[in-house]
């Protein structure tokens, strides 16, 4: 099974607007799930979901790297208990910023649920990085 989702975009947007999109509680719950967050290493962070189609309302985790453009933490959904583990990485370019998003570890789900949770979390994340990419493009006005 291959246990590491791996999505790459090129933003039109600075790196600062970039990370401050991904690690500012505010920006994060308008783009993706209601969160409160820090990126500091230890918080224990939590993103609340309004009930959906698959059920998954709340995620946690804490974070375990947060120096400028790396950001990691753990990723537990729900009440599963089981830990993945989600990375961003930015790197500025000539015109903006590579984002690097890799979520592993998810054959830490026992057999057939680590098959359906990959695939869950591919298209989860699809949307993700297409919500972040509007959101730089509408609401921070910057691409």
């Amino acid at each position: 099974m291959n246990d590491v989702i791996k999505k790459e975009t090129m933003l039109n947007h600075n790196i600062d607007v970039v990370w401050n999109a991904i690690t500012k509680a505010e920006e994060i719950s308008t783009w993706f799930i209601p969160a409160d967050f820090k990126a500091e290493p230890g918080y224990q962070y939590t993103f609340t979901s309004p009930p959906n189609e698959k059920g998954c309302t709340v995620i946690s985790g804490e974070v375990k790297k947060a120096n400028p453009y790396v950001l990691i933490y753990t990723w537990i959904v729900g009440d599963t208990k089981v830990e993945t583990t989600v990375k961003w990485e930015l790197e500025a370019t000539q015109n903006g910023t590579k984002l690097t998003l890799e979520h592993s570890n998810i054959s830490n789900y026992p057999g057939e649920t680590a098959i359906a949770m990959f695939e869950s979390f591919n298209g989860g994340w699809d949307n993700c990085m297409a919500g972040l990419t509007t959101y730089l493009k509408q609401e921070v006005n910057a691409g």
